[in-house]
């Protein structure tokens, strides 16, 4: 690197501490206070501006302690993303990380963060290839039928556990005691980000659907087992119900992939 890349390299560091961090970071010679501070601000309404829209109910709540949350994530925040929309991505992973606060926060603070967080994630979450949906009445007349294949999840989707009731909170409700919440949030057939609320069962039941390589049925059947009701057919029955009701919400798709048509 260059006498002059490096020199430019290090007026840039200089520039983006104090801008970042004016009381801290020494001002450039040379630079005029009020140009400084006009920077500042626009570094400051910049990042804020691609915040506010991911975290509203969030800001609503913590009202004035908003902007000084944000601006102690510009001073602190290790954004290494070039995209926009990550950013409040990197927000979320500081908050999570960060204990010490300039502003108090309340207990449910951060798992509401996240809550609002996850439409966003949901809503960019990549596919590795197009969707495959496939007429959930054709499908069931193939000759291995849905309950001995090897259910394929929609991978924008996220099965979420909180300890606070986090799709209730808002201006007019703060909750005093934690109620354990499950929540999916999932991008449908039309790619609107849905929201559905969970118990603990068929969140359960999700993560096995998810993650086991099981069949369905077997799927089912697992949690069954784990609840102490192994062959029952009643709750096997109830679950491959609520396995068939995401079928045709598209939080499971249809699959034509021979790998996924051997039983297990």
């Amino acid at each position: 690197m260059s006498t002059d890349q490096t020199s430019l390299r290090a007026f840039q560091q200089a520039l983006g501490l104090h801008l970042r961090d004016p009381r801290r970071a020494p001002r450039l010679a040379g630079l005029a206070a009020r140009r400084a501070g006009i920077y500042g601000e626009l570094v400051f309404n910049n990042l804020a501006g691609l915040l506010s829209p991911c975290f509203p109910v969030t800001q609503a709540v913590l009202g004035a302690r908003w902007s000084r949350l944000v601006r102690q994530f510009c001073r602190e925040g290790q954004c290494e993303t070039p995209l926009f929309r990550e950013v409040p991505g990197e927000f979320m992973r500081w908050l999570l990380a960060t204990a010490d606060t300039d502003v108090p926060l309340p207990p449910w603070l951060r798992e509401l963060a996240h809550h609002e967080w996850s439409e966003l994630a949901v809503e960019t979450a990549p596919f590795d290839e197009a969707p495959r949906w496939v007429d959930i009445a054709a499908a069931s007349d193939s000759p291995v039928h849905w309950h001995d294949q090897v259910p394929c999840i929609n991978p924008a989707l996220m099965n979420l556990h909180y300890q606070w009731p986090v799709h209730r909170i808002g201006p007019d409700f703060r909750p005093r005691r934690p109620v354990p919440t499950f929540m999916l949030v999932y991008r449908d057939r039309e790619e609107a980000v849905c929201f559905a609320q969970l118990n603990a069962v068929s969140s359960r039941l999700l993560h096995i659907a998810s993650t086991s390589g099981l069949t369905a049925r077997k799927a089912c059947e697992s949690v069954a087992t784990e609840l102490g009701q192994a062959g029952s057919p009643e709750l096997v029955a109830q679950a491959l119900t609520q396995l068939q009701t995401w079928r045709m919400q598209g939080v499971l798709w249809e699959s034509d992939d021979a790998e996924n048509n051997d039983a297990i």
